[in-house]
């Protein structure tokens, strides 16, 4: 699992900077979900901060922070990423 970390004002109060650099963000996450890596993804409606989430299927660490370490938000400085490996209770098929 991956969660997005930005200010808690960020989806109110973004630069257009900032806004060309989640239309990016976006379409690298469209690409993951398009090739099967992300399960989930999109926005976590915290009322303390709007936060993104995302569900990865990888092989390995390695591979995790190769994907987050390639992302243009994170590249931009505009995300904090960190992730967590996830122990499935249930899963749908």
């Amino acid at each position: 699992m991956l969660r997005a970390n930005t200010r808690p004002t960020f989806i109110n109060d973004m630069t257009a900077e900032e806004g060309q650099i989640m239309q990016e963000h976006f379409a690298y996450w469209k690409g993951n979900f398009d090739r099967g890596v992300a399960a989930v993804y999109g926005a976590a409606l915290d009322p303390k901060g709007v936060f993104g989430v995302a569900v990865v299927d990888v092989q390995d660490e390695e591979a995790m922070k190769a994907i987050v370490a390639n992302d243009p938000a994170v590249k931009a400085g505009v995300h904090k990423d960190e992730f967590y490996p996830m122990s499935p209770a249930m899963v749908r098929k």
